[in-house]
Order: C-alpha cells, then sequence, then structure tokens
C-alpha cells in the first residue's frame, strides 16, 4: 500500500509536514481539529504537495528528512526546484526505484 509524505500550508503561513495512506482524508481531519496539535492551534489552509512513496517507513524517513528543512527549503521541494529523492539517503532512494 503506498504512503505519502504531505504539506500543508497554514493561516500564519507556516509549513506543516506530515504522512499518511490517504492525504485528502488526513487533510480533512487536520482542518477539522482532529489532526495534529500543530495543526489544531493553526489552521490548515490547503494541502500544497504530495509525494508517493513505497511504504509507511519510507515515508517515514522522508517525513523525517523534510522536517529537518527550512520553510524556504520545504517551499523549493513544493515548487519542484527539489525532489524529494534529492533529500534520501543514496542506498534509500534506490530503494524506492
Amino acid at each position: 500500500m503506498p504512503w505519502f509524505l504531505y504539506l500543508i500550508e497554514c493561516a500564519d503561513g507556516s509549513l506543516y509536514t506530515g504522512i499518511a495512506t490517504d492525504v485528502e482524508a488526513r487533510f480533512t481531519a487536520h482542518a477539522s481539529g482532529k489532526g495534529a496539535r500543530y495543526t489544531r492551534a493553526r489552521k490548515p489552509l490547503r494541502v500544497l504537495a504530495s509525494f508517493e512513496l513505497a511504504g509507511r517507513s519510507e515515508a517515514l524517513r522522508a517525513e523525517y528528512r523534510v522536517k529537518q528543512l527550512t520553510a524556504l527549503q520545504k517551499r523549493a521541494l513544493i515548487a519542484g526546484e527539489r525532489t524529494l529523492e534529492s533529500l534520501l539517503p543514496r542506498s534509500e532512494a534506490s530503494e524506492e526505484e
């Protein structure tokens, strides 16, 4: 079953990064106040990007890497100026192919 890494823009301009098997359902949970504490404190506006990954462990590793980025670097990822694969160690990126 594929998992997705997603980035949400919040009302205060911040970005939230998470993983889910159904991004639309997860966004709905965030928007209704049943998501993460971070999005309960800030109103989630929209999903800016989502990336499909092979499984949960790959999604968790990717989430960790993306959460280490600055907001500017995350926006470069969203804009396609940077690839998700470029953030992962070489062995992880090749496992997903």
